[in-house]
């Protein structure tokens, strides 16, 4: 954790205790609680820092792989292998939220991508995606169980 962030922590620390001491325990206690809310957020914050993620898809007419970034830093030395396809690509910088489109050389409507890539600080990460030229939902806010009519 930063210096700030450990600053952070304490003085709600000292205000939990200023409260248990003069003023009552259950403020005290709400306090607490929210230092430890505190603590878990900054630990969620540095494990989430520095994550690429690189998404392949289809374009509309299959004659294209578009690779996506959706993470929060750029992701670097990206090799994709497609397979049945016996085709390798290699990308050296894909930034945060860019694009980056692979032509092919005919229409493709099935095949599966592995797609590597690392961090700035040189964390690899190994992902395998489907690819169909039928259907493919790519809907970020899906939820997983079907609920209250979900399409």
């Amino acid at each position: 954790m930063k210096a700030w962030q450990i600053g952070v922590l304490v003085v709600v620390l000292v205000i939990s205790a200023a409260l248990f001491r003069f003023v009552d325990i259950y403020l005290a206690g709400i306090a607490l609680v929210i230092d430890l809310a505190l603590a878990m957020s900054f630990q969620i914050m540095g494990e989430t820092r520095d994550l690429p993620e690189i998404t392949p898809f289809l374009s509309e007419d299959a004659r294209r792989i578009i690779l996506v970034n959706r993470g929060n830093d750029r992701a670097l030395a990206i090799h994709v292998t497609l397979v049945p396809l016996d085709r390798e690509f290699d990308l050296p910088e894909l930034s945060a939220d860019g694009r980056h489109e692979i032509p092919l050389p005919g229409m493709v409507a099935e095949a599966k991508a592995m797609v590597t890539y690392e961090n700035d600080r040189g964390r690899k990460f190994s992902r395998t995606f489907r690819l169909t030229a039928t259907g493919g939902d790519d809907d970020l806010l899906k939820p997983v169980f079907p609920t209250f009519g979900w399409k």
